[in-house]
């Protein structure tokens, strides 16, 4: 289930307030100035910081290079 472009347009970390970059693919939003992933359950955004998931810089540098080779966008242009 993928997210809705309008609700993506306005998604922000809920620590920094800074755009995320959604994997459809994996169910998650990733932030990557902290290294953390919050989960998508159902199509629903788990945005608590509690729940996040911290990553290391290996996962980190997967992701990016996914970002890169795709050409994904962040949530929102800071």
């Amino acid at each position: 289930m993928s997210l809705d472009q309008a609700l993506l347009d306005i998604l922000a970390c809920p620590q920094d307030k800074g755009p995320l970059y959604y994997f459809a693919d994996e169910e998650s939003l990733y932030n990557p100035r902290l290294h953390r992933r919050y989960a998508v359950r159902e199509g629903i955004p788990v945005m608590l910081i509690d729940e996040a998931e911290s990553l290391s810089d290996a996962e980190h540098d997967r992701l990016m290079a996914k970002v890169r080779d795709s050409g994904l966008k962040p949530t929102f242009e800071a």
